[in-house]
């Protein structure tokens, strides 16, 4: 193992971190300390796990660096969907059904049995976050592969509120062969979700810019940039725009369009 942000040896302070672990309630966790694993697949990449059942999540989620070369030639499994976002660089991606070049905010999301392939070609380092969740069928309905970029969609106004602004990445609303979403959301500075919800989906989040206060369960806790958030099932959660430059952005998922299990 080694360490995300490649800190290593004494620290001339304390030994302190922000991260905070509630497992099957909510965890947040910072850059410093994390640790690079190896992965079956992943060539000449850095790759740390996020979010994953050990935290009490339904999926696993990555944060990856391919350097020059990296690849992966199978991110899904039998029956797992998978979903890749360009965080920073470019990427050759491709499925059984299509094949794309990813710059900075390009996707893919692949149904279960379709793995996700993908290749840096470029001397530059690419960041990539990285999804994957067993896939619920519904009786009739089937998904089907969905390849954009953040950065060609317009923003939509979250709620009816003037600074709060969402992109839904994939069509779930409107296609029930979907039981997940991914969902970009910004907060001008000053904003604010309109009330603290508390629902049965599960969020893994991460965070593109700016800063935040977020409320998780019965605590505010600070986050920014580069900052992981899981939160479970019924956590109750919120959040403010902090800071004096950047918008508060974050990419997460959202299971969705499911009855209840019994």
């Amino acid at each position: 193992m080694s360490y995300l942000n490649n800190q290593v040896g004494y620290r001339e302070e304390l030994l302190a971190t922000r991260s905070i672990i509630k497992k099957e309630n909510y965890c947040l966790l910072e850059p410093d300390g994390l640790v690079k694993n190896k992965i079956p697949g992943y060539v000449s990449c850095d790759v740390t796990i996020l979010g994953s059942p050990a935290m009490g999540a339904s999926f696993a989620d990555y944060l990856v660096t391919a350097n020059a070369g990296g690849k992966n030639d199978a991110i899904g499994g039998e029956g797992i969907e998978s979903f890749l976002y360009v965080i920073e660089g470019t990427v050759e991606v491709k499925n059984q059904d299509k094949e794309a070049v990813l710059t900075e905010g390009g996707y893919i999301f692949s149904p279960a049995g379709k793995n996700i392939s993908f290749v840096n070609k470029e001397e530059s380092p690419a960041k990539l976050y990285v999804y994957r969740r067993r896939y619920e069928k519904l009786s009739g309905h089937d998904t089907h592969t969905v390849i954009g970029n953040v950065n060609e969609m317009e923003w939509i106004p979250y709620e009816g509120m003037e600074n709060c602004f969402i992109k839904d990445l994939l069509p779930a609303g409107d296609d029930w062969g979907f039981d997940m979403n991914m969902h970009i959301l910004k907060f001008n500075l000053g904003a604010s979700h309109g009330y603290i919800e508390t629902h049965i989906q599960e969020h893994g989040m991460y965070f593109l810019s700016g800063k935040g206060m977020y409320r998780v369960d019965d605590e505010w806790i600070p986050v920014k940039k580069g900052d992981y958030l899981f939160l479970d099932a019924y956590c109750p959660q919120a959040c403010y725009a902090v800071g004096r430059e950047e918008d508060f952005v974050y990419i997460y998922s959202k299971d969705c369009n499911r009855e209840v299990a019994l």
